[in-house]
């Protein structure tokens, strides 16, 4: 694996560095075509979510088109707090590691009321997993290393000042017009991927909308560069006392650089907000006067619970914010975004290729709506509890908070944002469900958990282990059959791969003759005591799309 050196600027740059520059436009060979050119597959949007997807894609030997209607990165940090399983799929795809050198790792959080701490929670209790909880990182740099990525793979047609305008759907293409510098071109693609974000202008062209919920609050985001000696943990205020009743949250990105939220209310005046002159007295009753410290970005935002109905209308398909929104508490949005692309890739792979039918793209809607509810679900309830709209939610919400210093009741009513955790898809038509006793009846559907292992006594992690297509855990020695299957990697557990600290057994229930089956985006799809070849062939069959016989292409 090469790097384009020429770019070694910007992922070596200082933050500042990072956002100023500016992505050269080129001109496209479709351009100057005397007919309309063709692409399998075009992406609209070089966010996290269009990046994961295009370098998911190209590492399975497809050629994809990205356009952005920009130059540059993201302005300010935005997105910053990268999950675990984010992680995990980055790790996939060559920028993990970066990522998490770059990162501010932190499992550990603190909840206050007023002057006190009521309670404080870790969300990665247990050890042996390769990635922490979260990561604080700015998304310039995130998206930064995934440019980086891209630029490496020949596979990947990054376009920059190409945005596109218009949308027609066709039955077998979608033809986008796209405007440039240059002027205006049209293109046909099989399959259209919005990453656009939350107005998506592809949505708007097809006269599509997202529904939901708009909170009629105020919030400003500071994000304040200093030193201080605060622990690396998320702190978040109800009714602090430099901040009277109103939410504050506090944690650290990288560079020395501190995330600030202040709640303003619905009344309070955005772009009077923003000036310095206002923020500077906040963050300084916030911190104290003698903290030494300079703003680097700030923005006043509302936010809104909303989805389409369906993410998927003929050939084009929608994720990330473009499909979904959500409020910013509990890092959901791009958590959650970064989860649809590695939930289409793998499908969208197998259909271009010939593997499957394109229901099987089809369970990508239903698998990814399921999940958007239900993080539309939790982040409503952070958001009523956050802000309560009324005189007796907030009573309710108050007496919750003054119980829960002592009550460990309260405490699992305290709600300041439920942090960003990967979807189980416990209904999912390509999942096949369990015949046998598990001890962990939830696991079924759910991201394969990580633990240590060692192969030919190098120690190493079993989520790294795991194939591109589907892979077969198999507890005790691998049948011979397995050998035989498509598409499938096989792997014993305690002899191929040596249990290092006995996790795996523990986390998967792995009885000797144990089987599992995983998705290539790394989801559990089926799992038996001593299964044999035709049982094993037949969830794959299922988990492949063959059991999505409902769903159809409108």
């Amino acid at each position: 694996m090469t790097t384009d050196t020429r770019f070694n600027p910007l992922f070596e740059g200082s933050g500042a560095e990072v956002q100023a520059l500016r992505f050269p436009y080129r001109r496209s060979v479709d351009q100057d075509r005397s007919s309309r050119a063709h692409h399998p597959v075009v992406i609209v949007g070089a966010g996290p979510v269009g990046l994961t997807l295009a370098i998911e894609m190209a590492q399975r030997g497809h050629a994809v088109v990205v356009m952005d209607r920009e130059d540059r990165l993201s302005e300010g940090s935005r997105a910053i707090a990268f999950a675990k399983r984010t992680l995990e799929i980055w790790d996939r795809l060559g920028v993990g590691d970066r990522m998490v050198a770059k990162g501010v790792s932190w499992s550990q959080g603190k909840v206050f009321f007023k002057s006190d701490m009521v309670y404080q929670f870790n969300m990665l209790s247990e050890s042996g997993h390769e990635r922490p909880a979260f990561i604080n990182l700015q998304q310039y740099y995130a998206e930064a290393y995934l440019v980086e990525r891209a630029l490496q793979l020949p596979e990947i047609d990054l376009r920059w000042l190409h945005e596109v305008v218009a949308v027609e759907p066709g039955e077998h293409a979608t033809t986008l017009t796209v405007r440039t510098p240059d002027g205006d071109y049209r293109i046909d693609a099989d399959w259209v991927i919005a990453c656009d974000g939350s107005r998506s202008p592809v949505r708007q062209a097809l006269g599509l909308e997202s529904k939901g919920q708009v909170f009629q609050d105020r919030f400003l985001i500071a994000d304040v560069k200093m030193k201080a000696d605060f622990p690396v943990e998320r702190w978040f205020w109800f009714d602090p006392p430099f901040h009277r009743n109103q939410s504050a949250l506090l944690h650290l990105q990288a560079d020395n650089v501190w995330r600030v939220d202040f709640q303003l209310g619905w009344d309070a005046d955005p772009e009077e907000e923003k000036r310095p002159e206002r923020i500077i007295p906040r963050i300084q009753a916030m911190l104290g006067k003698d903290v030494d410290f300079s703003l680097e970005w700030t923005s006043v935002y509302t936010f809104a619970c909303q989805r389409m109905d369906r993410f998927m209308h003929g050939r084009v398909i929608f994720a990330g914010d473009a499909a979904h929104r959500v409020s910013p508490f509990g890092g959901r949005g791009a958590n959650s975004g970064i989860q649809d692309a590695d939930n289409l890739a793998w499908k969208l792979d197998w259909v271009l290729r010939g593997k499957s039918g394109s229901k099987l793209i089809e369970s990508y809607c239903d698998e990814r709506q399921y999940a958007a509810d239900e993080n539309i679900l939790n982040s409503t309830r952070s958001t009523d509890f956050i802000t309560p709209k009324t005189a007796m939610s907030r009573v309710f919400r108050d007496a919750v908070l003054g119980l829960a210093e002592t009550q460990p009741f309260a405490r699992r009513l305290v709600n300041s944002g439920r942090l960003s955790v990967p979807a189980t898809l416990h209904d999912s038509l390509l999942s096949t469900p369990d015949v046998d006793h598990f001890s962990t009846p939830r696991l079924l559907g759910a991201p394969l958990p990580d633990a240590p292992v060692s192969v030919g006594g190098r120690p190493t992690w079993l989520l790294r282990q795991t194939g591109p297509a589907f892979t077969l855990l198999h507890f005790g020695s691998v049948p011979a059959w397995a050998h035989r299957l498509p598409d499938v990697t096989s792997i014993g557990i305690g002899t191929q791969i040596l249990d290092s600290q006995e996790l795996v057994c523990q986390r998967l229930d792995g009885a000797d003759g144990t089987a599992y089956l995983v998705r290539p985006d790394q989801h559990i799809c089926a799992r038996w005591r001593n299964p044999d070849e035709a049982t094993v062939r037949a969830a794959l069959v299922r988990a492949s799309g063959a059991g999505v016989s409902t769903l159809k292409i409108d």
